[in-house]
């Protein structure tokens, strides 16, 4: 996240009204395993109020908001030997993908850590997972309501829950996601706008609306993606077809891999594997005509459930 990009983050925050169950202003360093215990309370939270992130910042009075500045340096703080940001990652469980940043704001230090909300599980921190009950932290096990809340949020992957990629404006969001193609498929006019098509992809939670601009959502990517490269770990997941020579998988004649989302490529990949089936001539009247010995419905519809059919619990790999 660039310099400009983290003031603005910061201006946003203490915009709030009040500290909420997924921010949390501190002054100054105060533990290290209370910093844990944030971290674990904050990713929980956030996963309860459908928020991608949580925030612990250090150089804000809780109370005010000013921005006092903190002699804290989290990135080069340590624990003994260890470096603060690792000791911690290595108590979190599972491991989330913690964001440390420093920067200064004003001439102020500030310091904050950035926290995916959970998604497999409650994120425990020292094997007791912690949640915030207003701007207090409290071990999760004496909220039953609210662990089985996160338990049940958690048991299912969805696709519509996940940020891959923030984007700081409308446009940002145009550039990555195939607008074109989203209402060409659906054969509905496309909002002569950006704000129209923003809001439209924001009801197909296709995008979500962050403190920091808009999230792509997995499910966003991996259907209008304009190039799934652009997205950290979802070209894993891009369309690959091989022909192969003979009936085993030893030696291949050619393949293609498609690069777009699903909905984007797709016409693109029928019209590829039609191309490498098997034709006859059929005479005509008066003219020639090759045609398939498969119906193109029959490859769509095969193509089609090849994709749907995939499992999605490993969309993104660590």
């Amino acid at each position: 996240m660039k310099q400009l990009s983290l003031k603005n983050l910061l201006d946003k925050l203490v915009s709030l009204p009040k500290e909420t169950e997924w921010v949390e202003f501190k002054h100054n360093f105060h533990s290290e395993d209370e910093i844990g215990q944030r971290l674990s309370a904050l990713s929980n939270s956030a996963a309860l109020l459908n928020e991608p992130f949580g925030y612990l910042v250090f150089g804000i009075e809780d109370e005010t908001h000013s921005i006092l500045g903190t002699t804290f340096k989290a990135k080069h703080y340590k624990k003994g030997n260890e470096e603060l940001e690792m000791w911690l990652l290595n108590r979190l469980n599972p491991r989330i993908d913690i964001e440390c940043f420093e920067f200064d704001y004003e001439d102020k230090h500030i310091s904050m850590y950035r926290i995916p909300a959970a998604t497999e599980r409650p994120v425990t921190f020292l094997h007791t997972a912690y949640i915030r009950i207003g701007t207090l932290t409290k071990p999760l096990i004496g909220y039953p309501e609210k662990e089985a809340k996160l338990w049940k949020r958690n048991g299912n992957k969805f696709l519509d829950k996940t940020v891959v990629k923030e984007c700081a404006t409308p446009t940002d969001v145009i550039r990555q996601l195939s607008a074109e193609t989203y209402f060409d498929r659906m054969k509905i006019p496309m909002p002569q706008t950006t704000d129209g098509i923003i809001e439209r992809f924001i009801s197909e939670k296709f995008i979500v609306s962050l403190i920091t601009g808009y999230g792509i959502t997995e499910l966003g990517a991996i259907l209008l993606a304009k190039d799934l490269r652009d997205f950290d770990n979802l070209h894993r997941k891009s369309v690959r077809v091989i022909v192969y020579k003979g009936k085993n998988k030893v030696e291949t004649i050619r393949e293609q891999t498609f690069e777009q989302g699903y909905a984007v490529c797709f016409p693109m990949l029928i019209d590829w594997v039609n191309g490498q089936l098997p034709a006859n001539e059929e005479i005509g009247k008066a003219l020639r005509k090759d045609v398939r010995m498969y119906p193109e419905i029959a490859i769509r519809e095969i193509s089609a459930n090849m994709i749907i059919h995939q499992d999605f619990q490993f969309l993104v790999f660590p």
